[in-house]
């Protein structure tokens, strides 16, 4: 017999997974045909982290208001070391003057993503979101790609990482191909790192440019079973 204490200790992402149903998430299973889940709760790191490791993000629509939690099906992926780059972005990479670094501008970053102006007229970004996100960030697991053109940050992205997954959250542009520069940027990090998925949440055109593909439910859970396996880094990129 195997003592308790022999037995492999479970890494972070394993356990934020079992603690769904501590923090009041039903199974994934249960969400509707929009991917709503459920309604209620904080946005506190612990609630955030174990809602990312179930597959499950909030979504608010208003500050104030009860927040609303996702796990929509299919779900929009892109693999790094399975990224698809057209000939125009291909030339605009070659070409452009704009240079990239990672964890630099944070704040600015999520504020960017907050304030820029959408084609749909609106934003999910609240403040409280602003503020949590940003906690996550001192705590290691919300990082950030910048694009800049001389000192103007003109793009960029942020998400959360655990394990082998990153889930992407918003990106932002202010000159043209700034934030597909900021996603291959952050691809290729991740490729480095042994990444197994970028959780794009919802199909885009701009992540479909970039071969995003979708997943069911069960095939996502799957994934992020065995990407959550492994050891999540804190800190800085």
């Amino acid at each position: 017999m195997v003592a308790a204490s022999d037995e492999p200790e479970l890494s972070l992402g394993a356990r934020l997974r079992e603690a769904g149903p501590a923090f009041g998430f039903p199974p994934v299973a249960r969400a509707d045909e929009t991917g709503l889940l459920a309604v209620g709760g904080d946005l506190g790191p612990e609630r955030l982290l174990v809602a990312y490791a179930n597959g499950i993000f909030p979504w608010p629509s208003a500050q104030g208001e009860p927040i609303p939690w996702y796990c929509p099906s299919p779900r929009a992926v892109l693999v790094p070391g399975q990224i698809r780059v057209n000939r125009s972005l291909r030339r605009a990479v070659r070409r452009t003057s704009f240079t990239t670094s990672f964890d630099r501008a944070f704040v600015d970053v999520i504020i960017a993503c907050a304030v820029v102006p959408r084609r749909d007229g609106g934003t999910w970004i609240t403040p409280d979101i602003v503020r949590a996100y940003i906690r996550l960030h001192e705590l290691g697991f919300a990082h950030s790609v910048e694009v800049w053109n001389g000192t103007r940050l003109v793009g960029g992205v942020y998400g959360v990482s655990i394990g082998a997954a990153f889930f992407g959250e918003s990106m932002f542009t202010l000159e043209s191909d700034a934030s597909k520069i900021a996603l291959l940027h952050l691809l290729e990090r991740l490729g480095a790192r042994n990444y197994l998925l970028l959780d794009c949440q919802m199909m885009t055109s701009v992540v479909g440019s970039l071969g995003a593909v979708e997943w069911s439910l069960d095939h996502i859970q799957a994934q992020l079973e065995k990407a959550l396996e492994r050891k999540t880094e804190r800190g800085p990129w």
